[in-house]
């Protein structure tokens, strides 16, 4: 695989619109094309290749966005990002829903933490590391 000159993409699947907004915000003064859903069905659409938007590298889903056929659509998110690693955000007091999880953090967490574990499963490469906004 090729590196893209192009950032690369983030999905943050979140219900809630507050912290979403904060960590797409963090992620893009990283570097990263984060984008933001309240649900998968709205990843999946936004998982769509562009070719002037880079590849995408990562999903995070909020286990609160997770309803009915919830593992269908998840498959079929990782099967449209060319099997990008899914990082699930579960509450600490709610068993994590199983699912195709490259890794599982706990609620609650800060956003630097969530920067940090999204950096350790796609990494950015030095010369990329600069805000794209």
């Amino acid at each position: 695989m090729s590196a893209s000159p192009l950032p690369p993409r983030i999905l943050l699947v979140m219900p809630a619109q507050w912290p979403r907004a904060l960590l797409r915000a963090a992620l893009r003064e990283e570097g990263y094309d984060a984008s933001g859903t309240r649900a998968v069905n709205g990843a999946l659409h936004q998982a769509a290749p562009d070719p002037a938007r880079g590849p995408v590298r990562l999903v995070l889903v909020d286990q609160d966005a997770l309803g009915e056929g919830h593992i269908r659509q998840v498959e079929e998110l990782r099967a449209r990002t060319s099997g990008a690693p899914i990082l699930l955000l579960a509450p600490a007091t709610r068993q994590a829903q199983e699912g195709p999880w490259a890794s599982v953090i706990r609620r609650p967490v800060s956003i630097a933490e969530l920067v940090q574990a999204i950096e350790s499963l796609a990494p950015l490469p030095p010369e990329a590391r600069h805000p794209i906004d």
